[in-house]
Order: C-alpha cells, then structure tokens, then sequence
C-alpha cells in the first residue's frame, strides 16, 4: 500500500487553521467587551482569511474529512455571526430594547444559512451552472457587510449611520440577505479574460493602498460594491438559465455565446428553450434503451411507421 503524500500532522493544518478562525471569531467579542472595535474588525477579518485557507489546505493536501467540514461550519457560526452579533449588540444596541433581538435574529440567521449551505452540498443542483453562485450571501461576506455602520463610525466618527435603529435595520436586512434564495457569485469559479488582466491588477493596487491608508473606509467601500454586485449576479444566473446553449461553454468563451444570441434577437430568431432541449435528449436516451446503438435509425422508423397507421 503507497505511503499518504503527507504525513498526518501536515494533514492536520488545514483543522488547525479552522481552529485559529474560531479563535479570531470569539477574540472579536473579547475586544467588544474592551471597547476597542478596531480590534474587532480586525478579528473578524483574521476569521475571513483563515475560513478562506482552510478549505484550499484541506484539498491541497488532500486532507478533506467530515470532521474538518463539521468544525468548518460551527466556526463560521461563531466568527461570522455570533461574533458580529455581540459586537453590534454592544457597540450600538445594548441600551436599546430590540438590541437583543436583532443581534439573535442575526446569529440564527446565520445557522441556518450553514445548515442550508451543508444541506445543498450533495444535493443535485437543477442547472449544471449552479456550482458557479451561492445561494444567499455567503457568511464572511455577510459579517463584513453587517459591519458597514461601524467601518463608517470608525473612519468618521459618530454620524446618521450610528444610529440604533439604523443600525438595527441593517442587521436586520443582511440577515435576511443570507437566507435568501437570490443567488451570489463564487469567487472561487471566477474566470478574468486576459484582456482584463492588467485593468484588475490596477484595481488590486488601489484597493490595496486604500487598505493601508484608510483601512475602514475601504472595507465599507469593498462591502459596498460587494452588495451592488448581486443584482448583476442575479442577472446572469436567470440569462443562463434561458440560454442551455451555453451551458457546457466555459466560463471564459460565454461572452461569444451572449453575442450570439442578441445577434440572434436582433435577426428575430428564437434561442433553444431548456424545455425542447430536454426533450429531445429525453427522446433520444428512450430510443437507445429501446432500440439499442442506432437511435436516429429507430425514431425514423417510428416515425414512418406511425405514418402508415
């Protein structure tokens, strides 16, 4: 039997660093409770970059176990919704009498949009595209987004955007965000085309600097445009669902197949509907169970012999 191409403490950093984002999560309510909510942003984004190494260690190192998946999804509740919870709670709602309640709609709004999420792993997705969204917002960017008030109070000061009820309503929306059924983008299957390469790579350097210099500032900018992105997001998830043609495209070589079809509108042709598609495969696949190898043969026999009838 071949020897594992890492030993078992190797395999066993991908569950380490789970564990240091759990830590960093429950660190965040620590320095609440402080009074020093730079120190909770902080926190909660060490939780946000070590719940996006974990999962790549894991398949890097071909360490992926359900217990790694299980301590993965509990972390996320503390980090990302727990953690920002309390954080909120304390920092603008407590003497408020819906503060409470707002920051327990936001932690259980979180549980179940990781339940959902765990739940929606092996189930099978209706479109093939479907691996390329998520469903709802996904939980770090949810926290970061909850966290639009304070960014702003900690570059500003004290403002409109401080106010409890403000606030409270805030939370309120990005929680329903995350149960949502609108879909989001996945980063992870994002393809940039070569000749955008180099106007990206621009951005990145100015989203950067803006970090270093104004880092609060750019974190509500960054949450901003995140949130501004999901009705393009929507938008091209319900343009793929009614174009099947470009289904087994990849995502690179989609951009020729949506000109092809408003050069297709503009002609007044009509693009394949989803429905006569499956049809037709439907068709074919009973043909080759029933007649064997040579299904295009069998249909036309059928259908001549339908017509002596």
């Amino acid at each position: 039997m071949p020897a594992p191409p890492y030993s078992a403490g190797v395999r066993l950093l991908p569950n380490a660093v789970t564990v240091l984002a759990l830590c960093a999560g429950l660190s965040a309510v620590y320095f609440a409770l402080s009074g020093r909510f730079e120190l909770c942003v902080a926190a909660v984004g060490a939780a946000a970059l070590c719940d996006a190494l974990d999962g790549r260690l894991a398949r890097l190192l071909d360490a992926s176990t359900r217990i790694g998946a299980e301590l993965d999804s509990l972390a996320d509740l503390v980090s990302f919704g727990v953690a920002p919870a309390l954080v909120i709670y304390i920092w603008a709602l407590e003497g408020s009498r819906f503060g409470w309640i707002v920051a327990l709609v936001f932690a259980i709004c979180m549980a179940l949009r990781l339940a959902r999420f765990n739940t929606l792993i092996d189930a099978e997705d209706e479109y093939p595209f479907a691996k390329e969204f998520f469903v709802g917002v996904p939980a770090p960017a949810a926290a970061l987004s909850a966290g639009i008030p304070l960014y702003l109070t900690l570059h500003f000061g004290p403002g409109w955007w401080s106010a409890p009820l403000l606030v409270g309503l805030w939370a309120l929306l990005v929680a329903g965000l995350m149960v949502s059924r609108l879909p989001t983008l996945s980063f992870k299957t994002v393809r940039v085309p070569p000749n955008y390469i180099a106007p990206l790579l621009v951005l990145v350097g100015i989203a950067a600097a803006l970090l270093i210099t104004a880092p609060f500032l750019g974190l509500a900018i960054v949450a901003v445009v995140y949130l501004l992105l999901i009705p393009y997001t929507g938008y091209r998830y319900r343009w793929l669902a009614r174009h099947p043609e470009a289904w087994g495209v990849p995502v690179r070589e989609r951009r020729a197949v949506a000109r092809a079809a408003r050069s297709a509108r503009r002609l007044g042709l009509r693009s394949p509907l989803r429905r006569r598609v499956a049809g037709r495969a439907s068709a074919m696949a009973a043909a080759v169970r029933r007649f064997g190898d040579d299904p295009t043969g069998a249909i036309q026999r059928g259908r001549a012999g339908n017509g002596r009838t």
